[in-house]
C-alpha cells in the first residue's frame, strides 16, 4: 500500500535574528553609566573658582583698557584743551581744534583699530553669567557718545566769533556731556556688581567725562 503524496512542505522552525535573541550585555551599561558620571565630574572639575574668576575679571578690565583707552585718553585731551581756551588761551585753540578732530575720530570704530575690534569682543566663560556682554555694547554707545561730545566742543570754539552760532553750539554741551556720564554710570555699575560678584580689586577702566567743560561753555570767546 503507497503512502499519501505530500501536498504542503515540511514544517521548519522560524530563525530569529541575533537582535532578537540577544540581551544586551550588562557591561555596556556599566560602561555608559561610567561615561555619565566622567562628564559630570569633569564638569565639576573645570568649574572656575572665585579666585580664577577675579583673575580672569582683571584680565577683561585690561582688555577693555586696551579696546577703548585711547578714546577715553582723547576725550579727555579735548576737554583739557578746551578748557586751556577758556581760561584765555587764545594761542592753544587752534592746537584744541585738532585736538578735538583726533580724539573724536579715535572714539570711532572706523577711526580706531583698537576699538574696532573691542566691538567684537567676546567674554570668557568663567564670566559669562555677569553681564558684561551689555556693558562691552555700552562702552561702544559711551565711544559714540563721546564722539558727539567733542564734535559739539568744537562746533562751540570754531564759532567763537559768530555768536548765534556759539550760543547754539553751548547749548548742546550740557546735554552731549550728561549723556556721555550716565551712559559711563551704567557701564559702571554693572563692572561695580561684577567686582562684587567675584572679589577682584582691580580699578575700573576711568571713561569719566569732566564736568568742568560744559559748565564753563558759556565762556567761549568772552
Amino acid at each position: 500500500m503507497t503512502s499519501p503524496t505530500q501536498t504542503e512542505p515540511p514544517f521548519l522552525p522560524l530563525r530569529h535574528g541575533g537582535w532578537a535573541t540577544k540581551r544586551t550585555p550588562w557591561w555596556i551599561f556599566a560602561v555608559l553609566v561610567v561615561v555619565v558620571i566622567g562628564v559630570v565630574v569633569v564638569s565639576l572639575t573645570h568649574k572656575p573658582s572665585q579666585s580664577q574668576r577675579a583673575s580672569d575679571l582683571k584680565g577683561y578690565f585690561g582688555d577693555v583698557t586696551t579696546g577703548v583707552g585711547s578714546c577715553a585718553a582723547g576725550l579727555q585731551g579735548s576737554e583739557s584743551a578746551y578748557d586751556q581756551v577758556l581760561g584765555g588761551d587764545t594761542a592753544q585753540a587752534k592746537t584744541a581744534l585738532a585736538i578735538f578732530t583726533y580724539g573724536g575720530s579715535n572714539c570711532t570704530v572706523a577711526g580706531n583699530e583698537a576699538l574696532n575690534d573691542f566691538a567684537n569682543y567676546q567674554v570668557t566663560e568663567s564670566l559669562a553669567a555677569l553681564n558684561l556682554d551689555t556693558a562691552d555694547n555700552d562702552v561702544i554707545t559711551w565711544a559714540f557718545d563721546a564722539t558727539t561730545y567733542q564734535q559739539d566742543m568744537l562746533a562751540a570754539l570754531a564759532a567763537a566769533n559768530a555768536p548765534a552760532a556759539r550760543a547754539k553750539a553751548e547749548t548742546a554741551l550740557g546735554p552731549a556731556l550728561a549723556t556721555v556720564n550716565a551712559e559711563r554710570a551704567t557701564i559702571d555699575a554693572i563692572w561695580n556688581a561684577a567686582k562684587r560678584s567675584t572679589g577682584d580689586a582691580t580699578p575700573l577702566p576711568n571713561l569719566t567725562a569732566q564736568a568742568q567743560a560744559g559748565q564753563n561753555a558759556s565762556g567761549v570767546g568772552g
